[in-house]
C-alpha cells in the first residue's frame, strides 16, 4: 500500500525518544512508516545531544536534526520553513517524560501520537486533556491492540447487536519476564517500568493491565461505573505491583474482570479477551491474532480468520486488513493501523478541513484520560483493601 492521501506527499515525522536501546522506540517508527504515508525527519533520540547523534544515524536521519532535547526539538523544527517541518511527534519516551514533552508539542502545534499510559499522573493526563481541547491538533494513544484486524472485527460485531446485551468481559494480559528481579541487574526496561518516578503509581497494572483494560472498553463500548481491585507484590524488595486483579462493574449492569501478571513463568506476551453476550459469545488472543471465536448455544463453533476477502468479515475487519488470507498480520501491523487512522485526520487538518476528535477508531486524548484513572483508581482500591470505587471518568467516550 503506497498512498499519500490529500496532502499529495508523506508526513514529516518527528519522534522523542527511541535511542539506542529502546524497544518500543523502533517500533512506532516501523509502524508509522508501513504504509508508505510518513518520513522519519527528525528526532530528540536521547537527552544527550552525542547520543542522540548516534541514534540519528540508526534510523538514516540528518544528524543536524537530531537534537539533544525535546525543547530544541519543537524550537528549531517550528522555525523551519512550513513545506520542512515536521508535521508531528510520536512520545516514545518512559512514563514520566510524556506529559512534558507532548504538552510542549501541543503548544508548538504539532499533532501528537504518543506511547500509553498518557502520563506520570490522573492529574497530568487531566491537564493535557484540556490543552489538546483548546489546540487543534489531533492527538493518538498508542493503544495499539485495538488496531488488529479480527478485534475491529469484533468491535463491529458487537456494537451492531450480533452478540446481544453484553453481560461479561475477561480480559487479561499475563507475562513472565519480570519473575526475578531484573531490575536489580541494570536491564533498562525493567529498571525504569519498576521505578515509581518513571513509571507512576503502578507496575505491571500500568505497563499492561491498562491495554486488557482498553481492549474490553475499545471493543464494547460500555462504560464503567466502579472498581475493585487487588494488586499484589509477589518478588521480593520491588517496589510496584507485579501481578493483579480488578472486577468492573459496567454502566448496563455488565461485570467484568481484567488480570494482568509479569511474574508467570513461560509466559510471553499473552493478552486475551472473551465477551459474554445474550445471543453469541467471542473469545480473541492476541499471540493468535488472526483467529476469532464465535460460539452459540446449539451451534457449531465459529472461527473467524482473517480474511479481507471473505463475506463473513465486515467492513471494520475488512479496512484493518493489508495482506490475503493465510500471511499472518500481527503486532507491527496492528500499530501501524492506529497511526493510518491518525494519519487519516491529520491530513485532515493539515488541509484545513474539521476532523473529528472524539468518536475515533484510533485511541484518542479521552482513551488516555480513561486509563490513567483506571491505573489511580486501581491502586486506591487495592490499599483500601479492595474497596469498590468510581470509575466513569468525565471525559470517558463509548
Amino acid at each position: 500500500m503506497a498512498t499519500n492521501g490529500a496532502l499529495g506527499r508523506k508526513l514529516r515525522m518527528g519522534i522523542v525518544g527511541g535511542g539506542q536501546g529502546s524497544f518500543i522506540g523502533r517500533v512506532h517508527v516501523t509502524a508509522a512508516v508501513l504504509d508508505n504515508r510518513a518520513e522519519l525527519v527528525a528526532g530528540a533520540f536521547s537527552s544527550d545531544a552525542a547520543r542522540s547523534r548516534a541514534s540519528a544515524a540508526d534510523y538514516a536521519v540528518d544528524p543536524a536534526r537530531a537534537y539533544g532535547s525535546y525543547e530544541e526539538l519543537f524550537a528549531k523544527e517550528k522555525a523551519l520553513p512550513a513545506e520542512k517541518r515536521i508535521d508531528f511527534v510520536s512520545v516514545t519516551t518512559p512514563n514520566h517524560m510524556h506529559f512534558p514533552v507532548a504538552k510542549a508539542a501541543v503548544e508548538a502545534g504539532f499533532h501528537v501520537i504518543c506511547d500509553k499510559p498518557l502520563t506520570l499522573t490522573l492529574a497530568e493526563a487531566e491537564a493535557l486533556a484540556e490543552v489538546v481541547g483548546r489546540s487543534g491538533v489531533v492527538f493518538a494513544v498508542s493503544h495499539n491492540y485495538a488496531g488488529y484486524p479480527l478485534v475491529r472485527q469484533a468491535r463491529e460485531m458487537i456494537r451492531s447487536g450480533e452478540l446481544g446485551e453484553i453481560q461479561a468481559i475477561r480480559a487479561e494480559y499475563i507475562q513472565g519476564w519480570l519473575r526475578t528481579r531484573l531490575e536489580a541487574e541494570g536491564q533498562k526496561q525493567a529498571a525504569w517500568r519498576t521505578d515509581p518516578a518513571k513509571s507512576g503509581a503502578a507496575g505491571c497494572f500500568g505497563d499492561i493491565a491498562t491495554h486488557a483494560y482498553n481492549l474490553g472498553r475499545s471493543i464494547t463500548g460500555l462504560l464503567p461505573e466502579t472498581i475493585s481491585a487487588h494488586l499484589e507484590i509477589f518478588e521480593p524488595h520491588r517496589a510496584l505491583d507485579d501481578y493483579g486483579h480488578a472486577v468492573i462493574r459496567y454502566e448496563n449492569g455488565a461485570l467484568g474482570t481484567v488480570t494482568a501478571s509479569q511474574i508467570s513463568h513461560g509466559r510471553e506476551n499473552d493478552l486475551r479477551i472473551q465477551v459474554d453476550g445474550t445471543l453469541a459469545s467471542l473469545e480473541w488472543h492476541q499471540e493468535n491474532p488472526n483467529q476469532l471465536f464465535v460460539r452459540k448455544n446449539g451451534e457449531p463453533h465459529r472461527i473467524f480468520t482473517r480474511d479481507p476477502n471473505a463475506p463473513f468479515m465486515n467492513a471494520s475487519g475488512r479496512a484493518a486488513c493489508r495482506l490475503p488470507s493465510g500471511h499472518p498480520e500481527a503486532f507491527f501491523e496492528a500499530f501501524a493501523n492506529v497511526y493510518r487512522s491518525a494519519y487519516d485526520a491529520m491530513e485532515l487538518a493539515l488541509t484545513g478541513r474539521p476532523f473529528e476528535r472524539t468518536d475515533t477508531v484510533y485511541p484518542n486524548i479521552h482513551d488516555g484520560v480513561e486509563g490513567m484513572y483506571f491505573i489511580e483508581q486501581a491502586v486506591a482500591s487495592s490499599r483500601a483493601g479492595g474497596a469498590w470505587l468510581p470509575l466513569k471518568h468525565p471525559l470517558a467516550r463509548r
